[in-house]
C-alpha cells in the first residue's frame, strides 16, 4: 500500500507541474494574441486569444481535479467541454459582427503571431503527451492544446491569403473554422466524459476519497 501511495503521489506531482507550465504559457498567449488581434483587426487572432483564455480556465480546473476522485475528473472534463462550446458561440458572434461592421486585418501580423502561438501550443501538446495517463480530465486538457495548434495553422494560412489578396474574407473564414474546431472538441470531450464509467479512469489508491 505504501509503495502504491508513493507511486500515486509521484504521478500526480508530475501532472501538476506540467499543468502549471501549460497554464502559465496559455495566460501569456492570451495577452500576446489579444493585443495583436486588436492591433491587426483580426478575427482569427481574437479567436485564438479567446481560445487560449478558455484553455487557461480548463487547465486551472484540471489542476484542481488531479489526484481527486473520478467524479471530480469527470466534472472538470465536462466543464471543459461546455466552455469550448460557449467559446465557439462567442467566436461566431465576433465573426458576424466584423462581417457586418467591416474590418481591415493585417496579414503579416497574423502570420507572425500564428507562428509564435503555434510553437508555444506545440510545446504544450508535447508536455501533456509525455504524461502517462488514462484520465478523462487530462485527455480534455490535451484536446484543448491540440485544437489550439490546429487553429494556429488556420490563422497562418489566412494571414498569408490576407496579405496576398488584400481582402478580409480569409480572416473571417478562419474565425468560422476555429469556432467549428472548438465546437467539435467540446462535443468530443463531453462524449468522452459521458463514456467514462465509474472507476475506469480513477487512478487514486484505494481508500483515498479526497
Amino acid at each position: 500500500m505504501s509503495g502504491e501511495r508513493e507511486s500515486f503521489d509521484a504521478v500526480t506531482s508530475q501532472q501538476r507541474r506540467v499543468l502549471w507550465v501549460v497554464l502559465a504559457l496559455n495566460v501569456l498567449l492570451v495577452a500576446i494574441l489579444a493585443g495583436a488581434g486588436v492591433w491587426a483587426d483580426s478575427t482569427g487572432l481574437i479567436a485564438n486569444a479567446l481560445d487560449n483564455g478558455s484553455d487557461a480556465v480548463v487547465y486551472a480546473l484540471s489542476l484542481y481535479a488531479v489526484g481527486r476522485s473520478l467524479q471530480w475528473k469527470r466534472f472538470a472534463a465536462a466543464a471543459s467541454g461546455v466552455l469550448l462550446l460557449v467559446f465557439a458561440l462567442g467566436v461566431l458572434g465576433d465573426t458576424a459582427r466584423r462581417f457586418f461592421s467591416g474590418s481591415e486585418p493585417v496579414g503579416s501580423i497574423m502570420m507572425a503571431m500564428a507562428l509564435i502561438a503555434a510553437g508555444i501550443n506545440l510545446l504544450c501538446v508535447w508536455l501533456l503527451g509525455r504524461l502517462k495517463h488514462d484520465d478523462v480530465n487530462l485527455r480534455a486538457a490535451e484536446t484543448f492544446s491540440a485544437n489550439d495548434f490546429i487553429a494556429n495553422g488556420g490563422v497562418l494560412i489566412a494571414g498569408a491569403f490576407v496579405a496576398w489578396t488584400g481582402q478580409r474574407w480569409p480572416d473571417l473564414l478562419v474565425g468560422l473554422a476555429v469556432a467549428a474546431v472548438a465546437a467539435k472538441g467540446g462535443i468530443d470531450i463531453l462524449l468522452d466524459a459521458r463514456r467514462t464509467r465509474s472507476g475506469a479512469d480513477d487512478d487514486r489508491p484505494r481508500g483515498d476519497e479526497s
